[in-house]
């Protein structure tokens, strides 16, 4: 029998994307509209195609042609569209232009015509005149002959291993008269994976001059005693019920982790902030090791001044966490790797879906298929070239053949922090 297909409709660097292809899906096309990103997404998903291209402007038709998919049957398309509109964070405005994306993941959803589909989006959503639009979409699927399982449900990832606190909503639908998936049931109690668990193996970056020039240094046997959960990162040991393919790398490089340079004020006020307390004057969050993380966030886009989002201090060391930090309290293994620079490396982590949650979630779409998902036969696949993490925009908007433009530029009259 073959694996179960699905479509990634809002790809980013690939956090759901993982997840359900750990969960036993192929997911034989990701559609991304920034080029950096698809780019990401390819080198760590080699053996899968990659859509640059924004589905305000896409059929179905359009993606079952790029994929190969043709006529065959999709299992699942899910997505996460972008949410900044419909954010606790944000102003929450109806006509905010971001919000619209919802509306075309539904037409796709329809012309598609997958079994399944999940919506991913904030919290926010769910609450005062903003629940009525999603009344709306809902009550369109119902027209349209899905069905949603309700009430809709706000997960944190901390209850589905993920040492962080981070709500989403989550929809789930089927075709009307299929089984619809449950949501899926997490741990609310006891014995969470910690802050020290996620990132306590991890070689000190500031024992690395190399460090603050690349992202990357050759770590030999530098890394501490793991946990259970940094073993499956590490990929010392299997994860539960891990259906992935496995990728080639070399285990001894440590990745996504350029230093930031800190002034040394900065770092006496990080030194004498108490864990588990925001410091005053960046705001910033330290973490506390034997708690969990706070939700990591995306900052601002460049078109807005390319922002970068607090920050955690790190729990030992008075410095920000790097992006291989903040990927390991993200769920994602150390062989995903992410864009160099801290600014987009730190969007690719916080604008995604925990990839364990992620999985819980498209566990819940394979029972329901009554299928026993298949392991790859194949052995290991090397990831793609190291130089499609270096990518400029220019360089990215060439490979993947959109405009250079396609993603606004940055306004460089705003200050970038």
């Amino acid at each position: 029998m073959q694996r179960p297909i699905g479509i990634d409709l809002f790809a980013g660097a690939g956090g759901m994307t993982l997840g359900f292809e750990q969960a036993g899906f192929d997911i034989p096309v990701s559609v991304e509209l920034d080029p950096i990103h698809c780019a990401t997404h390819q080198f760590n998903f080699p053996f899968w195609s990659v859509f640059c291209h924004s589905i305000a402007t896409i059929t179905g038709s359009e993606i079952r042609q790029f994929s190969g998919i043709k006529n065959k049957d999709i299992d699942v398309v899910f997505g996460g569209p972008p949410c900044q509109g419909f954010s606790m964070m944000g102003k929450r405005t109806l006509d905010d232009p971001r919000n619209t994306l919802i509306s075309h993941f539904v037409r796709l959803v329809l012309e598609l015509k997958p079994k399944y589909f999940v919506i991913e989006n904030v919290k926010g959503l769910t609450v005062g005149k903003y629940k009525f639009f999603l009344e709306e979409v809902i009550d369109k699927f119902d027209k349209n002959g899905y069905q949603v399982q309700q009430p809709y449900q706000v997960l944190n990832a901390v209850n589905y291993g993920v040492p962080q606190h981070r709500e989403r909503l989550f929809l789930i639908g089927c075709q009307k008269g299929l089984t619809l998936p449950n949501y899926p049931i997490g741990k609310t109690s006891g014995n969470s994976t910690t802050v020290k668990d996620a990132i306590g193996d991890l070689p000190e970056v500031e024992n690395y001059p190399e460090l603050l020039e690349r992202d990357w240094i050759k770590v030999e046997d530098d890394y501490g005693q793991p946990s259970k959960y940094a073993k499956k990162l590490r990929n010392l040991e299997p994860l539960d019920n891990d259906y992935s393919y496995k990728r080639e790398y070399d285990r001894t490089i440590l990745t996504s982790s350029l230093r930031t340079k800190h002034t040394e004020k900065s770092r006496e006020r990080f030194n004498a902030t108490a864990l588990g307390q925001t410091e005053s004057v960046s705001h910033f969050y330290r973490l506390n090791p034997d708690g969990i993380c706070n939700t990591l966030r995306a900052g601002t886009p460049s078109s807005k001044g390319a922002y970068t989002s607090p920050r955690p201090i790190h729990p030992f060391t008075p410095r920000c966490i790097t992006v291989r930090e903040a990927a390991r309290l993200h769920s994602y293994p150390d062989w995903f790797r992410f864009y160099v620079t801290k600014w987009h490396g730190f969007r690719q982590v916080g604008n995604s879906v925990p990839p364990l949650l992620a999985k819980a979630v498209a566990q819940e779409i394979i029972d329901v298929l009554n299928i026993k998902p298949l392991k790859p036969k194949r052995k290991k696949f090397k990831l793609e070239k190291w130089n499609f993490l270096e990518f400029n925009m220019s360089l990215a908007a060439k490979k993947y053949q959109v405009e250079r433009h396609t993603i606004a530029p940055r306004n460089r009259r705003i200050f970038n922090k």
